[in-house]
């Protein structure tokens, strides 16, 4: 397939370009520093644009398979966040115009505010406030998704990310905001990057979850 990925620079979007290439697709990484990107591939073509312009990445996403975003931006508690909402409202502007209309995009387990609850006092207490204003606007991002007809959308939202490289592990999956065990309690608490990639790319050959968010872990 041909692949535009977003967020490639960063330690989950390494992962995702390296993955499509060694899966044969051709990649279109795009960057705002593409001197970041050290890996050299006949299938890999590395661009510069701003993420928050329909007009900047629309050249870059004409003639592609599928939109992929590891975008991500850090927590601020004075201003808020609106990276994830901002820059998606460019991507599906420019998807519309470039006649793109399969997306895969990454978010986070406990978006949705209530969703916590049954999460460990660490978790609830310590983790999830430092980071709710990431959250929160992964969740507006998906919200404004859910609203969204023509574009066939997928939200992968997986627990925290470790740097690990991928595995053979089967992934466990759930449509909701975090996977639960047998008793409903969240069942672990991280990822490897490598995993989260894999997984991403493995719905390109299904059409399991187009349309839905879906939290998911290894086993």
């Amino acid at each position: 397939m041909k692949i535009t990925v977003l967020g490639a620079t960063g330690q989950t979007g390494q992962h995702l370009v390296n993955q499509a290439l060694q899966q044969g697709h051709t990649v279109t990484a795009v960057a705002r520093d593409p001197g970041k990107i050290t890996v050299h591939h006949d299938n890999l073509k590395v661009v510069q644009a701003d993420i928050f312009s329909a007009d900047s990445l629309k050249p870059h996403f004409k003639g592609q398979d599928v939109i992929m975003s590891c975008l991500g931006f850090p927590a601020s508690f004075f201003t808020g966040v609106t990276g994830y909402s901002l820059s998606m409202r460019a991507v599906v502007s420019a998807m519309r115009t470039a006649h793109v209309s399969r997306l895969v995009t990454m978010t986070s387990w406990y978006t949705e505010p209530n969703s916590g609850a049954q999460s460990s006092l660490l978790i609830r207490f310590l983790l999830l406030p430092l980071i709710r204003s990431v959250l929160n606007n992964m969740h507006e991002m998906e919200q404004m998704l859910m609203k969204t007809d023509d574009i066939n959308w997928t939200v992968v939202r997986p627990p925290g990310l470790r740097n690990l490289p991928s595995s053979a592990q089967e992934f466990l999956t759930y449509e909701g905001y975090f996977v639960p065990d047998g008793s409903g309690y969240p069942k672990g608490s991280s990822v490897g990057r490598g995993d989260v990639a894999r997984f991403m790319l493995s719905l390109l050959s299904s059409n399991a979850w187009v349309k839905k968010g879906v939290a998911m872990t290894t086993k």
